[in-house]
């Protein structure tokens, strides 16, 4: 057969028009064969399919979680990315190519499209939204567009009790679908419920209700809209919005389609709407949906897969190289690649992962699916943990593997703890899966699904409790209810409340902010259990706070105090500066006993703080001696730095003894200039003068330009001497004139070559800065062609100046008797063979 091209094939359309089952029937014509779900719901029901076709022995099932592969199998059903690229079939399928375009897994679909073909024929199937982009990107594809084979028509809006029977409504959150299942209960005796994180058992037995006529509602998300076929006549639309894992957002019209066209399977015509509190459909949206009319794609999301596995900088660099093909473009960042971004910057572990084996071996960890996606760094922390053991050792412990598994298989809880433990087993599943990592994997992969099996069996019983049978008692009965352990509220880790399965808001701190898009009589109500859940919550919450450590503790820049990363209290101004109270916010869970305990623990940590950071300035406020009293009484006022004052050389001796700083441009504390102490100081003076302090320099600098929201008396009291538009760290200006001084007691000094840098300045500025401190620079004379010898070089004089408060601008000079002035500096020539000669005089003055 020299010459044959292997077929390709798409079969695009709308949905209810046979694609699925022309794909079937191809794949089972040929000798062997793989096709690829987006869903692994799916992948399960139609692996069912192929088994009754052509036995067990010669299907299998490979997913994410579950691998069912017999020695002599020869038809694969699978998730898109689990399919086994490398095994050689006649046939290959791809179920939904348009979810190219998902900017979170397109570029899995996508890669399958340009790469993935079988040996005979390829066949894709999905929306013909993409057949342009297909046309550019696969060359020689052969496209075939099937119409629908029912009619789809718009029915408009519909209250819950107003429902046609067999209707399926659809949410886009576990809360909303709660909320629906429970309002349809109490209205139409009960309902199934069908979510993505549903377990193939658990959602198998819930449409099971439904199919079997047992309740006349559907209630789910949008994983209806895959490919689950039912008997389902109308589709109503609970919500247009949805949280696409990024941000709300509006359906799009081909979304709304794949959904509503769940309505009217084979030649049974169907109908969409919206019900509850859904806005209403646009008129030209629902034209669009019901003729399967919309904008085709203009490009699809595309990851590199040539990876660099030289290093773990080189493999992040490969993952994130730009697209070369016009339609093609860079999606979200994919949650492996999270992942391995995060295990990058972890030091210790980089050090162990060296050479292109640990590198690819770390990237095959960090394919393990987040399936919980809790937000925090709990799975990055499994990803690194599995990646040792294996560095270390050929296979995981099955002690640790164990463990984990068995803290799993626990059936107690309410709908949603069930459902964490569900996506749990469901990751360990899918670790237990993997015959390289795992000495007997097919064992402990059948233990994890049998956790899996109990947990689903349980999670049934419960929903069909709760949203199906009619004597269980609704939201408001159960409010009334005298014991409160009876109420179905959690509070979650990340301070999410929820009540019988509804996100009613969230708790920050001690303040409670309700969900904003409840509404109505049905607020109230989940506000009153979200207020007797809090009731638990508050009193942990309250000795969580009261014992916690200093380092839980922070002051933020707007002078509030810091717990849990949420504000509490803020601080409050006293007759003190550097004794501020503390301010507890107002919360209606906080009465006077708690209130008042949680502002103790917060002042116990201020005092603790401000010791540490200022306890140089509170020492000498205890005791001063009597000649320092009133200094050291001010200095406590202004926050330990105040100008400068005349004074005596021994009132100054006695001042430095006890800490104090006389100087030139101020009279200050030392200790108080360090970056901790001027934070709090800066904060101090906000509660003082009511505003929150400008920002302050970051520490170490010596030298900064002046802010412009920054006066000279601010600037003074953090520790700084503005020079024109810099300003130079108090301590080093004070230092470096002491010094200068010293050295010109008696005549001018030759330039110290290193004194711009001490004062963190540019050569530019080391002139204008000299002379607003009180010193004359005179530059380098210039040597003639004609002359040899050194040139006269930099000097460095006192500029005579009055004393001044600050260092913006001198004061004039005082005026000597003309016999005392010190003769003006005269111009030298520097051609003049005794310019050397003047500059040696000049320097003996």
């Amino acid at each position: 057969m020299s010459g044959f091209l292997p077929r390709v094939k798409a079969v695009l359309g709308p949905t209810n028009t046979g694609k699925t089952h022309l794909a079937m029937e191809r794949l089972l014509s040929h000798a062997s064969g793989i096709i690829g779900f987006p869903l692994r719901l799916l992948a399960r029901e139609n692996y069912d399919r192929m088994v009754k076709a052509k036995g067990i022995r010669s299907v299998a099932l490979i997913t994410g979680e579950e691998k069912i592969v017999p020695p002599g199998a020869r038809w694969f059903s699978c998730t898109v990315e689990a399919m086994p690229l490398d095994r050689k079939v006649e046939f290959l399928a791809v179920d939904e190519i348009q979810l190219c375009a998902d900017p979170d897994r397109g570029h899995v679909f996508t890669d399958r499209l340009l790469n993935a073909r079988g040996l005979v024929e390829t066949m894709f199937l999905g929306a013909d939204t993409i057949a342009p982009l297909m046309r550019r990107l696969v060359p020689g594809v052969e496209i075939e567009t099937r119409p629908r084979l029912s009619q789809l028509a718009f029915a408009g809006p519909a209250k819950l009790s107003r429902l046609p029977p067999r209707s399926a409504i659809v949410a886009f959150s576990a809360a909303d679908v709660y909320a629906i299942a429970e309002a349809v209960r109490r209205r139409r005796g009960g309902c199934a419920v069908v979510m993505g994180r549903l377990s193939p058992r658990t959602r198998n037995a819930q449409v099971a209700l439904y199919q079997d006529k047992e309740v006349d509602f559907l209630v789910a998300t949008d994983a209806i809209g895959m490919g689950l076929n039912m008997d389902v006549n109308h589709v109503a639309f609970a919500d247009l919005r949805k949280f696409d894992g990024h941000q709300p957002r509006l359906l799009t019209a081909p979304e709304i389609a794949q959904i509503a066209g769940r309505a009217g399977r084979g030649m049974r015509d169907g109908s969409f709407g919206t019900t509850a509190d859904c806005p209403p459909l646009d008129e030209e949206m629902a034209k669009k949906v019901e003729s399967h009319e919309f904008e085709p794609l203009e490009q699809i999301f595309w990851r590199n897969n040539e990876l660099n596995f030289a290093s773990v900088p080189a493999l992040l660099e490969s993952l994130t190289a730009a697209p070369s093909r016009q339609g093609l473009v860079r999606g979200n960042e994919a949650a492996d690649v999270q992942t391995l971004d995060a295990l990058s910057r972890d030091a210790d572990l980089m050090r162990r992962t060296q050479g292109r084996a640990a590198t690819r071996l770390l990237w095959e960890a960090c394919q393990i699916p987040d399936f919980r996606k809790l937000a925090t760094d709990t799975h990055v922390k499994l990803v690194a943990k599995v990646f040792t053991h294996l560095l270390a050792k050929e296979n995981l412990p099955e002690t640790w593997v164990a463990s984990e598994i068995e803290n799993l298989d626990r059936l107690e809880g309410d709908i949603d703890t069930l459902m964490q433990r569900l996506t749990d087993v469901r990751v360990w599943a899918y670790i237990t899966a993997r015959a390289d990592w795992m000495a007997d994997a097919e064992t402990w992969a059948m233990r994890a699904r049998a956790v899996e099996d109990r947990l689903s069996d349980t999670l049934h019983i419960k929903l069909m409790a709760r949203f199906v049978d009619k004597r269980a008692a609704h939201l408001t009965r159960r409010l009334d209810e005298a014991e409160t352990e009876e109420l179905q509220a959690v509070v979650a880790a990340d301070g999410l409340v929820t009540v019988e399965g509804h996100e009613v808001g969230r708790i920050e701190g001690f303040q409670f902010h309700p969900d904003p898009a409840t509404q109505g009589p049905e607020k109230k109500i989940l506000l009153r259990a979200a207020r007797r859940a809090l009731g638990f919550e508050m009193p942990r919450r309250i000795l969580a706070a009261e014992t916690a450590a200093d380092d839980a503790i922070t002051l933020s820049d707007d002078r509030h105090f810091i717990w849990e990363n949420v504000k509490i209290a803020r601080l409050k101004k006293t007759d003190i500066f550097l004794k501020p109270g503390v301010e507890v916010l107002h919360s209606e869970f906080l009465d006077g006993l708690a209130r008042e305990r949680i502002r103790a623990r917060l002042a116990a940590w201020l005092a603790t703080e401000t010791e540490k950071r200022l306890g140089a300035l509170l020492k000498a406020m205890e005791d001063p001696p009597a000649p320092l009293r009133g200094i050291v009484h001010r200095l406590s006022e202004s926050g330990g730095v105040l100008p400068p004052e005349p004074f005596t050389p021994e009132l100054r001796q006695e001042a430095k003894k006890f800490g104090i700083d006389m100087g030139r441009f101020a009279m200050y504390l030392p200790a108080a200039l360090k970056p901790g102490a001027a934070r709090l100081r800066a904060l101090f003076w906000g509660v003082w003068y009511d505003r929150n302090p400008p920002e302050l320099p970051t520490p170490g600098l010596v030298c900064a330009p002046m802010p412009a929201n920054w006066g000279h008396d601010f600037a003074l009291a953090m520790g700084w001497v503005q020079v024109n538009d810099i300003m130079i760290r108090l301590d080093v200006v004070e230092r470096v004139t002491r010094e200068l001084h010293y050295l010109m007691r008696k005549h001018q000094i030759l330039l110290p070559p290193n004194l711009g840098s001490r004062m963190g300045l540019k050569p530019e500025q080391l002139a204008p800065t000299l002379n607003v401190l009180g010193f004359r620079l005179f530059p380098a004379g210039v040597q003639g062609d004609k002359y040899f010898g050194p040139p006269a070089p930099a000097m460095l004089g006192r500029r005579k100046q009055e004393h001044t408060t600050h260092a913006r601008q001198p004061a004039a000079p005082a005026r000597k008797p003309e016999h005392a002035r010190e003769p003006e500096p005269v111009a030298v020539d520097a051609d003049n063979p005794f310019a050397a000669l003047a500059a040696l005089k000049m320097a003996r003055r």
